[in-house]
């Protein structure tokens, strides 16, 4: 970039402030698809770089690197599609819908899905994975058990992210530690543990006094949903090999594109052998998602979605929102506001904070985690090393402001995939998901409180404790 035509920080600063004025604005006043919106800003911003002196050509090359980022993720949510689709018309979501439903206790409804997720996030290694399957089943029986939908979403991100934090097959806890430096991922879990672990118990806590403050459900409507399920579907402890299947593809680290064609095409084999659809059927509903036309409305509803088309709306929404990020990384934009608050710090404390502010920032300006983990992760790596401070306290900022807070972005990668496949607003679930606030939180608080044992001259536990014990010591 020639610095003829580099912008100044204050107008990187007007421009970040108007964008997110008219967006605001036109999404949240107005109701507006966000498409719309951020096509608008975008189109704005793209010839205000013309203007400012930047080529068609430098500009056409912002939109293609903001792109890039995006491509396996939107290949992802197409496999999800697909996946959703098969294990609705094969019986696998009815059968753990009717398990769950005979098995849940109401009361312990929000805090069994919290945990469940917690879990399974940790052994798959994806929050993505653990929201397009478990996530959309407990959606269903909360459904159908009168739970708000907010705090049903609001638990299932919160275990999803949880236990994508806490697992070594994680891709943006693998990305966080190898930004930071961390030689170990595992010295990267047991430090982000230090304040995972007290979110995660905190968030339990709330969702266990909610769930005992919910109404009891209607057991006639539950009863009638679980035999509508078996009159329609195969239910059977069989129905639960394409989990199995998916599960031990996470296990043996394969990717996640070929664990999720695994996971559907067991599923889709099984309903061949077991319904003997035809081939058109199959590929429709692949297509455009499954639709049972039963003479039970409610249970139509409960079961039918998935398919390729039911992202199409979500990965334009991730085009147009990581379009307009590339434009703002070509400007310079985002490196000038960083830039300016990589020159404030000097304690680990404010190091830290600042490190925070600045991937929750380019989650709301370029809305894409990775770009939110790899840019505050190179301007701050030196920084933490000028300042003796370990690296993995780099990844624990990486991972939590970078990856988990791009859940709370209307606009970002996470927050769209999960608004595409749980089918709630963003603003529905934002205000539920406690982890998701609680971690970035207790990481800036546990800085200034004790920042002083962050020092590399200081050797890490090993046990996983947290700074209030090293601080005791």
């Amino acid at each position: 970039m020639e610095k003829k035509n580099r912008l100044t920080f204050w107008e990187s600063l007007i421009i970040m402030l108007v964008m997110f004025g008219m967006l605001g604005t036109m999404m949240i006043a107005w109701k507006m698809t966000p498409q719309i919106p951020i096509l608008l800003t975008f189109t704005l911003l793209l010839f205000y770089g013309r203007l400012r002196g930047f080529s068609w050509n430098e500009l056409q090359d912002g939109i293609s690197e903001g792109i890039k980022p995006g491509i396996i993720p939107m290949i992802i949510f197409i496999m999800i599609g697909v996946l959703v689709s098969a294990w609705s018309m094969s019986g696998v979501i009815p059968t753990i819908m009717v398990y769950g439903l005979e098995l849940l206790n109401v009361r312990f409804f929000l805090f069994t899905v919290f945990v469940s997720c917690c879990l399974v996030g940790v052994i798959v290694g994806s929050s993505f994975t653990t929201i397009s399957t478990l996530g959309i089943v407990f959606m269903g029986i909360g459904h159908v058990m009168g739970i708000n939908v907010a705090l049903t979403a609001g638990s299932i991100v919160s275990g999803a992210l949880f236990g994508n934090n806490m697992s070594p097959l994680s891709g943006t806890t693998n990305l966080s530690t190898g930004i930071a430096g961390v030689d170990n991922v595992f010295d990267h879990i047991r430090t982000i543990s230090h304040t995972a672990v007290p979110s995660a118990t905190i968030t339990a806590i709330i969702f266990l006094v909610l769930g005992h403050s919910t109404a009891n459900p209607d057991m006639s409507s539950v009863h009638h949903i679980i035999n509508a399920l078996n009159a329609n579907f195969f239910i059977s402890p069989l129905m639960l090999i394409p989990i199995a299947v998916l599960i031990f593809c996470a296990i043996m680290q394969i990717p996640a594109i070929p664990t999720l064609l695994a996971g559907s095409i067991t599923a889709i084999v099984m309903h061949i052998f077991i319904d003997h659809p035809t081939v058109k059927i199959v590929s429709d509903q692949i297509m455009n998602g499954f639709q049972l036309n039963s003479p039970d409305k409610k249970i139509n509803a409960i079961v039918s979605g998935g398919g390729i088309t039911s992202m199409l709306g979500s990965i334009s929404l991730i085009l147009v929102a990581l379009t307009l990020g590339g434009v703002l990384l070509k400007l310079g934009v985002v490196d000038n506001l960083i830039g300016k608050l990589n020159s404030q710090v000097n304690t680990p404390g404010k190091l830290i904070l600042t490190s925070m502010i600045s991937a929750i920032g380019v989650n709301f300006l370029v809305g894409e985690q990775y770009i939110s983990i790899i840019l505050p992760g190179a301007t701050f790596k030196e920084n933490f090393e000028k300042q003796n401070i370990r690296p993995e306290y780099l990844s624990r900022v990486l991972a939590s402001g970078g990856a988990d807070i791009n859940a709370l972005v209307p606009w970002g990668v996470t927050g769209i995939f999960i608004s595409g496949v749980l089918g709630v607003s963003p603003v529905v679930f934002i205000s539920c998901a406690f982890y998701v606030w609680m971690n970035p939180l207790l990481t800036v608080i546990f800085a200034f409180v004790f920042g002083k044992n962050y020092n590399k001259d200081k050797a890490p536990k090993s046990a996983v404790v947290g700074e209030v014990t090293e601080q005791l010591n």
